[in-house]
């Protein structure tokens, strides 16, 4: 009767052991997995060329976070925002001083100012580009292109035109937290009949001052012979002030004193009157 009792109760209780063993282990897991979630959570890594910008129900910190790990609130939120270059291209229709309508296709290089970017944050949000800097670049474009006529953006006025946009768009955004770099006008579309005249007149320049380097490479080629022509002339004047009747009597007489001095055969022919040069004929 003990043996039977026995036998019934004891398959019961490694049962209620095994269960009794494993309720700790689950509760040390979960709590073990919750404590990597919320130590996941509260380290944040920012990425280089980022900043962070610490957010905890809507109250923005004043400082950044530089590039790094950071150990945080985990109820907090870190908005990753872009420090490096950025470039932004834009196409805008604007008018010149006549009225026509220009199109330009222009670029601007620019960061986020790293120690500003809480206050862009706060003041803009994490969009500022759309919100601030597309638009104030259009509007400075436009009020500056105005003040110049439709061809002076065709000629080697654009690089002036450049820098009056820079001096006017470079200090609105830097007060916004926006470090501006450089503007590129990449392109500019005139309209085509006056594109067509533009390129016109500049051809025309181009033959009238090819052809003023030719007339002034033909007027040195002129003066170079004339001085050369003189030269000639004066040399020849020269030498016929110094040939006269004293010099050919000399020559004559020294011309007959090395033939006399020759030893070779030769015929010579004494010249008419007593001043006659002698002739020679034959090899010497």
């Amino acid at each position: 009767m003990f043996g039977k009792w026995k036998a019934q109760i004891d398959p019961v209780a490694p049962g209620r052991s095994e269960r009794h063993l494993r309720a700790p282990t689950v509760l040390f897991l979960f709590a073990a997995v919750a404590l990597i979630a919320v130590l996941g959570s509260a380290l944040v890594v920012i990425p280089a060329g980022h900043v962070g910008v610490y957010d905890l129900f809507g109250k923005v910190a004043d400082q950044s976070m530089a590039a790094g790990i950071h150990l945080v609130n985990p109820l907090a939120t870190v908005h990753k925002i872009s420090a490096r270059t950025q470039e932004v291209k834009e196409t805008v229709d604007v008018p010149s001083r006549e009225g026509l309508a220009v199109k330009i296709d222009v670029s601007l290089l620019f960061s986020l100012e790293p120690a500003k970017a809480a206050q862009v944050f706060r003041s803009i949000g994490p969009h500022y580009i759309q919100v601030a800097v597309v638009p104030q670049l259009r509007s400075v474009v436009r009020d500056v292109t105005s003040g110049y006529d439709a061809k002076a953006l065709y000629t080697a006025e654009r690089e002036l035109l450049t820098q009056n946009i820079q001096r006017n768009l470079f200090p609105l955004l830097q007060e916004r937290g926006v470090r501006c770099e450089r503007i590129l006008l990449r392109k500019i579309i005139l309209p085509p009949k006056l594109s067509a005249a533009i390129e016109s007149k500049l051809e025309a320049e181009q033959q009238a001052e090819q052809m003023k380097y030719v007339l002034d490479k033909e007027k040195q080629e002129a003066e170079r012979k004339r001085i050369e022509a003189q030269g000639i002339a004066d040399y020849q004047t020269i030498i016929n002030q110094g040939l006269n009747e004293n010099l050919l009597k000399w020559k004559g007489i020294e011309a007959t004193r090395e033939l006399a001095r020759s030893q070779n055969s030769k015929i010579v022919v004494i010249g008419a009157g007593k001043e006659g040069l002698p002739l020679i004929l034959g090899n010497p």
